[in-house]
């Protein structure tokens, strides 16, 4: 087999940090690769008006496989005023590289998986009847659609008339009618049935390969009905396929109790994009938080893999390092699993596994520390010291 070549993305803030502990981790269980480092993120809209550059698009377009740390975004009118001087007011907007990303090569299916490792201080508890406590396991694996509803982008303030026009002709729309423009923004929610069955046979199809024994639709289609409807119906009809998986559905309000309830009552679960987003950052608190998140962004010619933690840019210059690699370090075993090294993924997780219930290298938030310099002082490892720590453990 031609040795692979991964699109390195480091993206901003601590993706910087994060991306090359991981790559060290790879080479360590053998995964041949060569890494061609991609520019995206901040430096690149500030300095170009382009947070996403075609000649990255290119690279991801050769290669197929990509690696991507995290990513700045700020809300439109700051974005513009940092823009380098000769690039202001030439109507360049900011749009997020990774939405872009998904969008360009429709990366419409989002992996999430949030699994507990045993020893996690950070893990789910809860009371129990008896008065003590117990911690339930946590496996649930989120299905995100990746490119409609929400997040589309189809937005205005101050909508062209043509859209007003539009939308005047649905009843509901009558309460915002004289409304002045300036002060009316639309956001769109658009779902189509062609994305719909495809996040939706990916869950079933995973359930199914990974014996899970449920499939959750995590939606809201008793208010919005033609969205959420819509998900629902093709769920119902996938699952025929399915006769060893059930179909549960829950309104993403009720899922939000129930899963700080009882999480182990779910498996997979599969959402629009919002949704999606909001579910799994919800579960992921539940095993230890955004340093345990990770994600693969999947579509038929291109995958790209991310931890679901932010640019944290505060931490980016501490010297040494001190987030938490572990996000990070999943994504790339999941990057792992998507082109066949499976023996390898599942060594890169027992390692961490290890790591976390050895409970003797621990990063800051792992130890419930407040971050910053003064962490390492106070017994918390550094970034380098906690992959070190999982090298150790790779067999």
């Amino acid at each position: 087999m031609a040795q692979r070549t991964v699109v390195s993305m480091p993206g901003d803030g601590i993706g910087k940090v994060v991306l090359p502990e991981a790559v060290r981790v790879l080479e360590a269980v053998g995964f041949e690769a060569d890494y061609v480092h991609a520019d995206i993120g901040w430096d690149s809209w500030v300095n170009e008006g382009n947070p996403l550059p075609e000649r990255t698009v290119e690279l991801l377009r050769e290669h197929g496989l990509g690696l991507f740390g995290a990513i700045t975004s700020k809300p439109k009118h700051e974005a513009s005023a940092e823009l380098r001087p000769e690039l202001q007011d030439k109507g360049l907007v900011y749009y997020s590289p990774i939405v872009s990303l998904r969008q360009t090569f429709d990366l419409d299916v989002c992996i999430r998986p949030c699994r507990s490792f045993q020893g996690n201080p950070l893990n789910f508890i809860r009371r129990t009847a008896d008065g003590g406590f117990e911690e339930p396991p946590v496996d649930a694996v989120i299905f995100r659609q990746n490119t409609e509803g929400l997040y589309g982008g189809v937005e205005w303030t101050d909508p062209p008339e043509q859209v007003r026009s539009a939308l005047a002709t649905h009843k509901k729309f009558g309460m915002f009618a004289d409304t002045p423009g300036p002060d009316l923004a639309i956001s769109t929610r658009i779902f189509t049935r062609h994305r719909c069955h495809r996040i939706v046979r990916a869950a079933f199809e995973y359930a199914a390969k990974h014996g899970y024994r449920s499939v959750t639709v995590c939606e809201k289609p008793n208010v919005l009905r033609e969205t959420s409807g819509m998900m629902e119906e093709e769920a119902r009809k996938i699952q025929k396929e399915f006769p060893g998986v059930q179909h549960w559905s829950t309104n993403i309000d009720a899922q939000m109790m129930w899963l700080t309830k009882n999480p182990e009552d779910y498996g997979v679960i599969v959402a629009g994009n919002m949704f999606g987003d909001i579910v799994s950052d919800a579960f992921a608190g539940l095993v230890g938080g955004l340093g345990f998140a990770c994600s693969a962004n999947i579509g038929d010619q291109v995958a790209v893999f991310e931890p679901t933690h932010g640019s944290a840019p505060k931490y980016e210059k501490l010297d040494p390092p001190i987030v938490n690699p572990i996000a990070m370090i999943l994504t790339a075993a999941m990057m792992l699993d998507h082109v066949g090294e499976t023996d390898r993924a599942t060594r890169v997780r027992n390692a961490v596994g290890a790591v976390v219930a050895g409970g003797r290298v621990r990063a800051y938030d792992m130890m419930k520390l407040p971050g910053g310099p003064d962490v390492i002082e106070n017994g918390a490892a550094t970034t380098t010291q906690l992959t070190d720590a999982i090298l150790e453990q790779l067999v």
